[in-house]
């Protein structure tokens, strides 16, 4: 489930030759697992006609078509681009030939109906713009009624940005080796339908991977019996306003939930009385954020967030700047993300939650620039700044100051409400108050947030899903890891 560049498959593919493995080998392998992988999305009495290209992403195609048929398969090989160039494809095209499996001639299969088209056309290579003959060829794949297979990325689809222009729209992807960046980017991930990866032999050692539910139980902690409240840690929210008391409300419930041990809220004194009945597992800290620019904390606590229902502007950066100069972990959402040099020899993490929208603010870059890039620039951003970037959103980024990532599949429309960032805000103060892996913690918070909206969408509409549902639905979540 690692998630790699073009220039990493490509130094993947140069090492494993340097160590014995060729690329006849390698194209074999990939021929193999995607028929392995295909075969649970077709059957015999399909017509299948597999398109392939001049390079390696068309010999990929050819083994996979010569699987095909050695199984038994109605599956046809066309060239609509010419035929193959590259050595490995024509390596396995005679195999091809041996077998006396005959080709499509020119374009006849324009004439032909099937039920089942696999795009094996283009691969990470691809560079736009595309040539015109590709074009024309990709807009009849879109206008056919069939069920589209596309080979490590839809053809039009570049390995590493979300742009896209022209490019086939598929309903399966197989990638080879790993996901493509583009598989999680806007708007090129709703090109590739459902995704599936496959092994072709080479070693799995990318910095970005995609985070899963065994990684979570992987990372899930366990306590003994005897553990109490100061085992999981006391965490410090500075949040809510006059105007904004429910983001407090909901950041508390999420960390109430979410297991921590004492939670302490710094607030307004009206916002204090608004929520302290409704979490009444908490104690109240009154003029929270004025008091924080004091460097005023409460003694013992392991966590601080600062940020949700806070109105940005001087008295809030001077409380951000305290909380700064701690050597807690730190999480700033909403009023705390501003753009700002941030202390690099700190020990613990300081974690940024932005929505596209706060993250253009503080990078200069515009929304369409980042779903576009949302890796890359995260990544860069955590780098420069030795933060740790949650890049909300469809996909949502985890990016550490190491270069390493993490990309969360989890969440749904569901999420796309006021109040939700807040209680993931309260997710991740209580996880970093007792994890000892601080990037388990985060990446666990984030994938329980979006799983709750999963949860939630099997019997019930995505738009009636409200930010306070997401803590109620929790310990129905977390009970499938305890």
């Amino acid at each position: 489930m690692y998630v790699y560049t073009e220039h990493e498959i490509r130094t993947a593919d140069k090492e494993a030759e340097r160590n014995g493995l060729s690329p006849i080998v390698l194209m074999e392998n990939a021929g193999r697992s995607l028929f392995d992988k295909a075969v649970s999305f077709l059957n015999k009495n399909q017509r299948i006609l597999v398109l392939a290209g001049k390079g390696n992403n068309g010999g990929d195609g050819i083994v996979l078509f010569r699987y095909l048929k050695l199984n038994g398969f109605q599956a046809e090989l066309a060239f609509p681009l010419g035929m193959p160039k590259s050595d490995c494809a024509k390596h396995h095209f005679s195999f091809v030939q041996q077998n006396g499996f005959d080709t499509v001639k020119e374009r006849e299969y324009e004439k032909k109906h099937y039920d089942v088209i696999i795009d094996a056309l283009l691969g990470v290579g691809t560079k736009h713009p595309l040539r015109d003959d590709v074009k024309k060829l990709i807009e009849w794949i879109n206008k056919k009624d069939a069920f589209v297979i596309s080979i490590d990325l839809p053809t039009g689809v570049l390995a590493d940005s979300g742009e896209v222009s022209t490019a086939v729209k598929a309903d399966l992807t197989i990638s080879l080796h790993g996901f493509k960046r583009s598989a999680f980017l806007l708007p090129s991930s709703s090109y590739y339908g459902h995704k599936e990866v496959v092994s072709i032999g080479l070693t799995q050692k990318g910095k970005w991977k995609v985070w899963t539910e065994q990684d979570v139980k992987r990372t899930w902690p366990v306590f003994p019996n005897f553990s109490h409240k100061g085992t999981f840690g006391t965490g410090y929210i500075i949040a809510g306003s006059d105007e904004m008391p429910g983001s407090a409300l909901l950041a508390a419930k999420g960390a109430v939930r979410a297991g921590i041990g004492k939670l302490v809220v710094g607030t307004t004194r009206f916002a204090a009385s608004v929520i302290a009945g409704e979490v009444p597992e908490a104690t109240y800290k009154l003029d929270g954020l004025q008091k924080a620019g004091k460097d005023d904390f409460p003694p013992k606590i392991s966590v601080c967030a600062i940020g949700p229902g806070i109105i940005p502007g001087k008295e809030a950066e001077k409380a951000v700047q305290a909380v700064l100069k701690t050597d807690l972990p730190v999480i700033l959402d909403a009023g705390a993300l501003s753009k700002r040099t941030y202390p690099k020899e700190r020990k613990k993490p300081i974690v940024l939650t932005p929505h596209p929208g706060e993250f253009s603010r503080l990078t200069g870059l515009s929304v369409e620039e980042i779903q576009q890039q949302r890796i890359e620039y995260a990544s860069k951003f955590a780098t420069e700044e030795n933060v740790i970037v949650v890049l909300k959103g469809q996909y949502t980024v985890i990016a550490f100051p190491d270069e390493t990532g993490i990309i969360q599949t989890t969440g749904n429309i569901a999420l796309g409400k006021g109040g939700s960032g807040d209680v993931l805000t309260g997710m991740i103060t209580a996880f970093l108050s007792f994890y000892q892996d601080e990037k388990a913690a985060v990446a666990n918070a984030v994938y329980l947030h979006g799983l709750c909206a999963d949860y939630y969408v099997k019997d019930k509409a995505a738009r009636t899903m409200l930010a306070s549902d997401i803590p109620e639905l929790l310990p129905l979540v977390m009970k499938t890891f305890d």
